[in-house]
């Protein structure tokens, strides 16, 4: 059996330690504003049971911390009390189940009064208790001190005006708390959207709808001192209609790290009504004809329909069978794709924008393969302050298809190559022929313009026919043009082509004036132009005949336009700072006329770099063309072409790091060929000209000041940096804050703000737990930065300095970095609090008596910080002890614990200890005992909290020495014999009362003891067994005895004693079985002896022993005292009749008891008779004829002390 229950407890503590139950709540404090809401999780694990366990929700209050306030239950509607019960029903406060063995506590509208230490308890369902049932946290509510506030009004905006709206946030908590701020905008019912926000972490973000417009800074948040928080968007769009507002919400970081938003409040709304502009537009497609035959030209002219397109941004793409041929930004610049690149190089298409609205698109010499669709697209496009572009509304028009025709033979003329002169006959011709020219020599491209005179000596008779020649240098003879005497033209086989483009023209001015034109002449139409004319006569068969020619000649010299070509590049800036300006220019020689085409390309060779790339080209028909990578330079350069001359000037503004390098122009001459393509014909490459752009000179001055700073922990850490002077008004600032430590070689970086008011925080900040305490501000002045580091530990200590550096906008909007400069520092000495903890040194002296209480008291006079805590510990010096010992002590957190001295005094259980008011500690020992005799004092510990969190001890003192003295109290035991000398006959009862006078304790104990006081042989006594007629003497001689005889001569026989434990001792022999004890009062008691014998006669005495009870339950005699003796006399009678019967029971039943049984046998019997008689005569009949006679039997009285004689009594019996 034993075996059995050894393994059953080793199973069950088994199953204990596997399945201990363990409660947690979240960690605390946690601080939360009055109105907010709270959720307080609770777990449980490691139970027993079922899976689904309960939950009970109590209160602690600061007023009453030591009283449960219970709140809400899971498992009984009834456990909230009165102040919560409304509440609890009405839903504001709840728990919820997350799992069996998770539930979350819900209070909403949190008020003051829910301050305090809330407890979480989960009931056994285990069998043992084993584990903790409950665990607990604090929850402290503050005012809820956050404001944000803003001028409600309605503004009525156009489209593109800014707006600017300003919001002030403002909070007085004492608590260290972060703001995050956004504006919203909101359209009726409609879900709020996120303008711009700056969150808790400083981090600016905006909702999808103003991301972009953010990252191109056309939306921006400023913070304007410590409580200002400004919005602008640059240029209002429709979608921006609605009412603007801000909100804003504190936020406070929980003991487990994560950030928990205390409250959040919003302000009045600003109602934006936004008119919009006409934006509409519309676009159609327009040419003259569908139908085409291979070589004509074609042009497609794409008009566009809107209001103040000159304040507008349109970009035009043109496309061919839905592929790109070419597109035209806003600024004007077209962008062919790379398979029309070459046509247009050649001059057979053209992409141009002719005015406001209307697009052109030419192709000079169609091909059969140019039939499909064409199609033009238009995209309106908005600028941002950046300069970018953002495509906005997109249309086009239906698509225009067109067919190319092939050429046909039937198109094609065959030119004669000579005339075959008939015989002359009897005519004679009298023609002169005469040629002149517009000029003899001419820039090549010029037009040649020939006159044919022929002159006749009488009438004219016939017809002419005129051939031109062209007889070059090489004296190479080809035909031009002819003209037969039916005035058909013929050009020439080399001509043919060119004439079809109205190169080459011959006409007739006059009936003998034939012209000739050669238009847009080339180097290879030098030489001989000869006019050679043929007279016709008709003959009488109506033949014609040739009567006779004539031709003349004249000569003309072409100069090639390349000719002495070459171009110069210069430049009168070749230094420039950020910003500035410059101008580049390309000096083409010769000035060739207007109508010669040339086209100037700038290119762009960036510093570093070796490859230079094409910049802006001015094409031949006064066209710009961007290059690939000119993105940059696009919105600030501007490319002009002379008005006179070929001469083109690329002026650049705002210049930036990426125009500085080098920069050379390259010239294209070209000629226009008669079917409008293009030649050509050379290409000259300027020298280089290197630009630098230079940073400006920077003006930046940062404060040099030093300064100490000497605080106390906990207490804020301001540190300025002030920018005396700076660059520009428009210079950006990063500041890089450093502290430098004394064991450190170099300054560690704690935070480094960016320009663009990023925050970054450094190495020192993360490795010293500094984030949650670090606070930046930018000063409205925007020369003045503050770091503020909270709660100041001493570990802060060390030497802060500011690392400035000045960041300039470039003009292509990116941001460099000009100069930087160090401040002085500043000295910064975090000490902990000075100490001002003070005890009283009062002393004491307290003489108490055992059993009673002792009041040790501790005052704090003064003390360091209202926030300390306090550990208090109570010490006592023993007699003969040369250590103090230490009796108990009340921790931090107020937790009371038993010193080492307790464990040996037994002082558990007999300590008490209050405070009634701040700084006083009472130390109560009750029931005090000799053993706590000693010299005591208090020591107290002053603790801080370090702005980390953790608590150290700051101070110490000891208190004034209070000597105890424990006694026991003084004996004052008093007994008094209440019954006198007295006589008693024998078998008669006496009694001895012992009656106590006075005591020394209300809670004092009495051990009483009876005597019976005998003289011992040799000596004088009494002695029962004499004759009675020496009473007389001997009682005399016991009354002389009683005063003259000593103590040693009296013999002690003990009748009976009673402890203080109420226990009995064994009763005298002569006196057993006839002592009876009563207790008639806490200080009297009777002993009372039963039939008293002539040996009985004596003197009698009563001891009394006091007993008290130690502090430890353990009773102790205090004294004892004895009574004066008691003289008790029993009488001795004679011996009469009655005394020998009944001294003899044989003749006691003889003379009393036998007599009586025999005088009722006669009496029943003769009563018998008596009936029979009557039942004969039939006078009288029982019930159903029967005779019934009853007799009870005889009752005998008698005494049982023999004193009278027994009676009989005999009663009669009753008939039924």
């Amino acid at each position: 059996m034993k075996c059995f229950f050894l393994v059953l407890s080793c199973l069950v503590a088994l199953g204990v330690v596997s399945a201990q139950r363990q409660v947690s709540v979240q960690e605390g404090p946690l601080y939360r504003t009055e109105g907010s809401n709270i959720t307080i999780w609770c777990n449980v694990s490691g139970y027993q049971g079922p899976s689904e366990q309960n939950f009970q929700w109590s209160i602690y209050l600061p007023s009453a911390p030591k009283r449960e306030v219970q709140i809400v239950s899971t498992m009984d509607s009834s456990f909230p009390y009165a102040i919560y019960t409304q509440r609890v029903h009405s839903g504001k406060i709840y728990v919820e189940r997350i799992q069996g063995s998770l539930a979350l506590l819900h209070i909403t509208d949190l008020q003051a009064r829910d301050a305090g230490e809330y407890e979480c308890y989960t009931p056994n369902t285990d069998g043992p208790y084993f584990g903790s049932y409950s665990a607990k946290m604090n929850l402290v509510v503050i005012p809820d001190s956050l404001q944000t506030t803003a001028m409600p009004q309605t503004l009525h905006k156009v489209e593109q005006d800014p707006l600017e709206l300003s919001c002030e946030v403002a909070t007085e908590t004492f608590q260290h708390s972060h703001l995050s701020v956004a504006w919203l905008r909101q359209r009726g019912s409609e879900k709020p959207v996120e303008v711009i926000s700056l969150s808790r972490d400083f981090v600016l973000q905006s909702s999808s709808e103003y991301a972009q417009r953010q990252s191109l800074g056309e939306v921006r948040l400023d913070k304007l001192g410590r409580t200002t928080f400004r919005l602008t968007i640059f240029h209002l769009q429709p979608s921006d209609q609605g009412e603007f507002y801000c909100e804003a919400a504190e936020w406070i970081q929980d003991p487990d790290g994560s950030w928990y938003a205390m409250t959040t409040k919003r302000s009045e709304g600003t109602m934006v009504n936004v008119q919009p502009t006409d934006k509409e537009f519309a676009v159609r497609l327009e040419t003259e004809k569908r139908l085409y035959t291979a070589g004509e030209p074609a042009e497609f002219r794409c008009i566009l329909e809107a209001q103040n397109i000159p304040d507008r941004y349109f970009a035009i793409s043109w496309a061919f069978n839905s592929s790109l041929i070419a597109s035209v930004g806003p600024n004007a610049v077209p962008v062919l794709n790379s398979e029309f690149t070459h046509r247009e190089a050649k001059g057979q298409l053209k992409v141009a924008k002719e005015g406001d609205g209307v697009f052109v698109l030419k192709i000079y010499h169609l091909r059969q393969e140019d039939s499909g669709k064409y199609n033009c697209r238009v995209t309106e496009r908005e600028k941002t302050v950046t300069g970018e572009f953002i495509d906005k509304e997109s249309k086009r028009p239906k698509n225009i298809p067109i067919m190319v025709l092939p050429l046909t033979d039937n198109w094609v003329v065959k030119v004669p190559q000579h005339h075959q002169l008939l015989p002359q006959g009897h005519l004679e011709s009298s023609i002169s022929v005469e040629v002149a020219s517009n000029a003899s020599a001419i820039l090549e491209g010029e037009n040649l313009h020939f006159s044919c005179s022929v002159r006749t000596a009488g009438q004219q008779q016939g017809r002419f026919s005129v051939i031109w020649q062209l007889v070059d240098r090489q004296n190479h003879r080809s035909n031009i043009m002819w003209l037969d005497r039916d005035g058909t033209v013929q050009p020439g086989a080399s001509y043919w082509e060119r004439s079809s483009f109205g190169g080459v023209q011959l006409e007739q001015v006059q009936r003998n004036s034939f012209s000739l034109g050669i238009f847009n002449s080339r180097k290879e139409d030098e030489g001989q132009y000869e006019c050679h004319v043929t007279e016709w006569v008709q003959a009488v068969d109506g033949e014609w005949q040739v009567v006779g020619e004539r031709r003349a000649s004249t000569p003309v010299s072409i100069t090639a336009l390349e000719t002495g070509f070459a171009v110069t590049a210069i430049s009168r800036t070749p230094g420039v700072t950020y910003s500035d300006s410059f101008d580049l220019q390309c000096i083409i020689k010769p000035h060739y006329p207007a109508r010669v085409p040339v086209s100037v390309t700038w290119r762009f060779q960036p510093v570093g770099t070796i490859e230079f790339h094409d910049l802006v080209t001015f094409t031949r028909d006064g066209g710009v063309q961007w290059g690939d990578r000119s993105s940059s330079f696009r919105t600030r350069t501007a490319i002009e072409k002379a008005e006179f001359s070929n001469n083109v000037r690329l002026s650049i503004s705002r210049a930036s790091d990426t125009e500085a390098g080098k920069y050379q122009c390259v010239a294209e001459l070209w000629r226009k060929n008669y079917n409008n393509s293009w030649t050509r014909l050379a290409e000259r490459t300027s020298n280089l000209l290197e630009i630098r752009v230079l940073q400006p000179v920077t003006k930046l001055q940062v404060s040099k000041s030093k300064r100490t700073l000497t605080l106390v922990e906990n207490k804020p850490i301001q540190l300025n940096c002030s920018v005396k002077s700076q660059t520009s008004q428009n210079s950006h600032f990063a500041v890089l804050w450093y502290v430098h430590k004394p064991s450190d070689a170099d300054g560690k970086l704690i935070l480094k703000t960016t320009h663009n008011s990023a925050f970054e925080y450094g190495t020192y900040a993360e490795e010293e737990g500094l984030r949650g305490r670090l606070q930046f501000e930018r000063h409205v002045s925007g020369g003045l930065f503050s770091l503020t580091v909270q709660r100041a530990e001493v570990s802060d200590s060390g030497s802060y300095y500011c690392h400035v550096e000045e960041w300039l906008l470039s003009p292509n909007y990116a941001w460099y970095k000009l100069a930087e400069e160090v401040s002085g520092r500043t000295e910064v000495t975090v000490k902990q609090p000075d100490s001002r903890l003070k005890l009283s040194q009062a002393q004491g002296n307290l003489s108490v008596l055992e059993t009673q209480q002792v009041q040790l008291e501790c005052v704090v006079l003064n003390r360091t910080s209202a926030a300390s805590q306090l550990k208090v510990e109570w010490f006592v010096w023993k007699p003969n002890h040369p250590e103090r010992e230490a009796v108990a002590h009340l921790s931090r957190d107020a937790t009371f614990h038993y010193g080492e001295q307790a464990a040996k005094n037994n002082l558990k259980g007999r300590l008490h200890l209050e405070s009634p008011s701040s700084g006083v500690y009472r130390l109560f020992i009750q029931n005090v005992a000799v053993q706590d005799s000693g010299t005591y004092s208090c020591h107290v510990e002053e603790w801080l909290p370090s702005p980390s969190g953790m608590w150290y001890k700051r101070a110490e003192d000891t208190s004034g020495q209070t000597a105890v003295t424990v006694v026991r109290p003084d004996a004052a035991l008093q007994v008094d014999t209440v019954v006198p000398n007295t006589t008693v006959s024998e078998k008669a009862t006496f009694h001895l009362d012992c009656s106590i006078a006075s005591r020394s304790s209300q809670d004092s104990r009495f051990a009483v003891a009876w005597y019976s006081l005998r003289t011992k042989a040799g000596g004088k006594g009494g002695n029962p067994g004499q004759e009675a007629e020496e009473e007389e003497k001997r009682e005399e001689e016991e009354e002389v005895e009683a005063e003259e005889v000593e103590e040693d001569l009296t013999e002690r026989t003990a009748l009976l004693s009673v402890g203080p434990d109420a226990v009995f001792g064994p009763e005298g022999s002569p006196w057993e079985g006839r002592l009876r004890f009563q207790r008639l009062s806490p200080v009297l008691y009777r002993l009372t002896v039963l039939e008293a014998s002539p040996r009985d006669t004596g003197n009698y005495s009563c001891r009394v022993e006091e007993w008290l009870p130690s502090p430890q339950k353990e009773w102790y005699r205090l004294t004892e005292e004895e009574s004066a003796p008691i003289s008790i006399r029993v009488l001795d009678t004679s011996s009469t009749l009655q005394s020998i019967i009944c001294s003899n029971d044989a003749l006691f039943y003889f003379v009393f008891f036998y007599p009586f049984p025999i005088f009722g046998i006669l009496i029943i019997t003769i009563l018998l008779v008596r009936f029979k008689s009557r039942n004969s005569s039939k006078n009288s009949e029982g019930k159903n004829g029967v005779p019934l006679l009853w007799i009870k039997e005889p009752h005998l009285n008698y005494s049982p002390t023999c004193l009278e004689p027994p009676v009989l009594s005999i009663h009669p019996g009753v008939i039924d």
